[in-house]
C-alpha cells in the first residue's frame, strides 16, 4: 500500500487528516454533531430504507425485492467514507462496530470475478453495464474506492481494500483503450480511481482514470429531455470545454477528477479547460450563497445570469462537489480566489443542508422560500446528507497545506495544526479565533526549528482591510501574493501573529443581467450571507418587504435565538400597504397614486440557520426601498 498524500504537481500538498485538529469554535460545534448525532442517524436511515438489506439480498443472507433507488449502494460508501475520517481524528468504537459490520455485508455481497452493484445483483441480475448512461455502476464503484482510501488510511486494515481493487480490477479488464469504450453518465469514479491510484500505486488505475477522462465528448450517451449531451458532461471533450453546463453535480464531480488527473500528470490543456469553465462559473453561473445549478429540471445550470431565487437547485451535493473542485484547484494554482469560494460556499451554501438538530436535511437550497419548505429526516435519494457527513469528518484537511517554503492557512477556526516541511522540519501552530462572527485571529508558534520558513494567511476577499501584528508590534506593509499575506522569518516558539479583519455588514448588489433580483440587495457579514425569516416578523409577508439601503445595519449577538446563538444584523425598511393593489395584478403606471408604506425593523439571520424555527417565509434578495408610483 503506498498511502501516497503527495500530488505530484501540486503547488502546495495536504497535510494528513489527523494534523488538523478543530478544538474549538463554530466549525468545532458543526463536527461534534457529525460525530454524536449525524453519523448515527445515517446509519439508522441506511437500515431503515433498505440500502443495507440489499447487500443481505446480493449476498444471499436475505430474500426479498431491491429496495430504492438504483444508485443506494453509493450512500453507504459515502457513509463508510465519512466514518472513515471520523476515525481517522476521533476513535470511536460504536462507529466502528457498525462500519465493520457493514463491510462485512459488503463483502458477502461480492461476487467471485469481484462485481459488485447489488441493484444489478438482485434487481437486474445478468444485465450488467448495459446502461452505463443512468446505470450508475460506475459512480457507486467510485464512491467505493473514494470510501476504501479514507477507512484503510484511518484504520491501516485491508479488507476494504480488497474489495476494492478487486472491483477496480475488474473494471479495468472491461474497460480501456482496446476494450469497451465508453463511461459512466454520472461522474465520480475517475477522481476516485486517481485516489485509489495514490493509495495502492497500482498505474493502471490512474491510466483508466485518464481513459474515462478521454471519454467524454464522444456522443455515445443518450442524453436528457432539453439538455441533451450536456446533462452527462458529453457535449463537447473535456479538454475543449469552455463553459459550465448540464447536471450540475456531475459537471464538479467531473472536474475534480480532471483536476486530480492533473495534479498527476501536469496535462496542460487540462488545466486550461478547468480554468475557462471556472470564469464560466463565477462570471454568471454561481449564486450568492456559493450554491450552483439553476433548474430544477435536469438540476442544471442554466444561461448565463439565470439566477433565480425561488426556483433554483443548488443542491447541496452541487456545493460539496464545489468545494472538492475548488480545493484541487488551490492545491494546483495556490491562487487565494479559489478558498474564497471554498468559504463562501462552505458557510452557506453546504451549511444550510444541515438542521441544527443534526438529523434534518436540504436536497434544494433555494434563496426565497413562500412558505411550507422544510428539511427532511430521509429523501427518497439520500445522496446529500452522507455527503454532508463526509464532508464534515474530513474538513480538517481544508484548512492548511504546507510546502518546502513553509505553511498556508486557508480557513480560520481555533483548531492546532502540525505540519512536517520536508528534511524532519517539523511545525506545529495554534489558532484561536471567533471567526466568523468575529474578525480576530491570533496564531501563535508552538514549535519549529529556529530555521526561516514562510506562513502564508489567506486575506478573504470580503474584507475591506486588515491590521497585522507579530509580537504585538504591526507590521505595516506586510507582502502579499495571490491573496495571502506573506510573513518569512526564523520563526521561535512563542511568536504569535494576530489578523484583525474588518468584519462590518455590507450591501451586495447583483449584476444587472440578473433579472430574477433585479432591483434588490442582499447583506452579507463576513462570510456569511444573511436573509429574513417570517419568524422573526410576526405578522408580515416578506414579499412585501423593502430595505433601506442607506441606513446603519447594527449588529446584536442573540444567544437565545437558536441553539447554537447567532450574530444578527438589524436594518431600517419598509412594508408596503398593499389593499390598494388587492385588486389588481397589473395597472397602468399613470392611473393611480403612490403605494403607501411604513417603517418596520428588520432582523437578518445567517442563511444557514433559516428553517430551524418552522417550516417559514424566507428571502435572501430584499427590493430597494424605491416608491412605487402611479404618476
Amino acid at each position: 500500500m503506498a498511502d501516497n498524500l503527495h500530488f505530484k504537481y501540486a503547488r502546495w500538498q495536504k497535510l494528513p487528516l489527523p494534523a488538523v485538529s478543530l478544538t474549538g469554535g463554530f466549525w468545532s460545534q458543526w463536527q461534534d454533531l457529525n460525530r454524536r448525532v449525524t453519523l448515527h442517524h445515517g446509519y439508522r436511515i441506511l437500515e431503515e430504507a433498505g440500502n443495507l438489506q440489499n447487500f443481505r439480498i446480493a449476498a444471499g443472507l436475505s430474500e426479498g425485492s431491491y429496495q430504492g433507488q438504483i444508485f443506494n449502494d453509493s450512500d453507504v460508501y459515502k457513509w463508510l467514507e465519512a466514518v472513515g475520517y471520523e476515525l481517522h481524528t476521533h476513535p470511536n468504537a460504536e462507529l466502528q462496530r457498525q462500519a465493520d459490520e457493514v463491510i462485512d455485508l459488503v463483502a458477502a455481497a461480492q461476487q467471485s470475478d469481484g462485481y459488485l452493484n447489488t441493484y444489478y445483483q438482485v434487481a437486474e441480475p445478468g444485465r450488467r453495464w448495459t446502461d452505463l448512461d443512468f446505470g450508475h455502476e460506475l459512480y457507486c464503484a467510485g464512491h467505493l474506492f473514494q470510501g476504501t482510501a479514507a477507512y484503510t488510511r484511518a484504520t491501516h486494515t485491508t479488507k476494504l481494500l480488497g474489495i476494492a481493487t478487486r472491483f477496480a480490477d475488474l473494471i479495468c479488464d472491461t474497460f480501456g483503450p482496446d476494450k469497451r469504450q465508453s463511461a459512466c453518465g454520472h461522474p465520480e469514479v475517475e477522481m476516485a480511481l486517481v485516489e485509489l491510484y495514490r493509495l495502492t500505486g497500482k498505474v493502471s488505475y490512474l491510466e483508466l482514470a485518464k481513459f474515462f477522462i478521454g471519454q467524454r465528448g464522444q456522443g455515445r450517451m443518450r442524453g436528457w429531455g432539453w439538455l441533451g449531451a450536456s446533462y452527462h458532461q458529453d457535449r463537447v471533450p473535456v479538454r475543449e470545454a469552455v463553459e459550465i453546463e448540464g447536471h450540475a453535480v456531475r459537471a464538479m464531480y467531473l472536474n475534480a477528477g480532471v483536476a486530480d488527473l492533473y495534479l498527476e500528470t501536469k496535462e496542460a490543456t487540462l488545466l486550461t479547460a478547468l480554468e475557462r469553465q471556472w470564469e464560466d462559473l463565477v462570471s454568471g453561473k454561481l449564486f450568492l450563497t456559493g450554491g450552483v445549478g439553476a433548474r430544477y429540471e435536469g438540476e442544471a445550470f442554466g444561461a448565463p445570469y439565470e439566477l433565480p431565487s425561488d426556483q433554483c437547485y443548488c443542491e447541496t451535493c452541487a456545493a460539496i462537489g464545489s468545494v472538492m473542485w475548488n480545493w484541487r484547484m488551490l492545491l494546483i494554482t495556490g491562487e487565494g480566489r479559489f478558498a474564497d469560494l471554498i468559504e463562501r460556499t462552505l458557510y452557506n451554501g453546504i451549511l444550510s443542508g444541515l438542521a441544527l438538530d443534526g438529523q434534518h436535511f436540504f436536497y434544494i437550497n433555494p434563496l426565497l422560500s413562500r412558505g411550507g419548505y422544510a428539511r427532511q429526516r430521509w429523501y427518497p435519494v439520500f445522496c446529500c446528507p452522507p455527503n454532508i457527513m463526509r464532508l464534515l469528518a474530513s474538513l480538517g484537511q481544508y484548512f492548511a497545506t504546507r510546502d518546502e517554503a513553509g505553511l498556508q492557512i486557508h480557513l480560520y477556526n481555533t483548531a492546532t495544526l502540525q505540519a512536517d516541511l520536508g528534511s524532519e522540519r517539523a511545525v506545529a501552530l495554534k489558532m484561536q479565533t471567533d471567526y466568523p462572527w468575529h474578525g480576530q485571529v491570533a496564531i501563535s508558534i508552538e514549535e519549529t526549528d529556529g530555521l526561516p520558513w514562510t506562513l502564508r494567511l489567506r486575506v478573504p476577499e470580503w474584507t475591506q482591510s486588515v491590521t497585522v501584528t507579530l509580537n504585538q508590534q504591526v507590521i505595516e506593509k506586510p507582502q502579499t501574493d495571490l491573496g495571502y499575506l506573506m510573513l518569512e522569518r526564523a520563526w521561535q516558539a512563542g511568536d504569535v501573529v494576530e489578523l484583525a479583519f474588518s468584519i462590518e455588514p455590507f450591501i451586495v448588489e447583483p449584476h444587472p443581467r440578473v433579472d430574477a433580483v433585479r432591483g434588490s440587495v442582499a447583506i452579507q457579514r463576513g462570510p456569511l450571507v444573511y436573509c429574513l425569516e417570517a419568524a422573526d416578523h410576526p405578522g408580515v409577508d416578506l414579499m412585501d418587504i423593502q430595505l433601506d439601503e442607506a441606513a446603519p445595519l447594527p449588529t446584536q449577538w442573540r444567544e437565545d435565538l437558536l441553539p447554537t446563538g447567532i450574530m444578527t444584523v438589524r436594518m431600517k425598511g419598509y412594508v408596503l400597504q398593499m389593499d390598494e393593489q388587492r385588486n389588481h395584478l397589473y395597472r397602468r403606471l399613470d392611473s393611480h397614486g403612490k403605494l403607501s408604506r411604513r417603517p418596520i425593523q428588520l432582523t437578518a439571520i445567517p442563511y444557514y440557520a433559516w428553517a430551524n424555527r418552522g417550516a417559514q417565509a424566507m428571502r435572501v434578495w430584499i427590493p430597494r426601498a424605491v416608491t412605487l408610483s402611479g404618476g
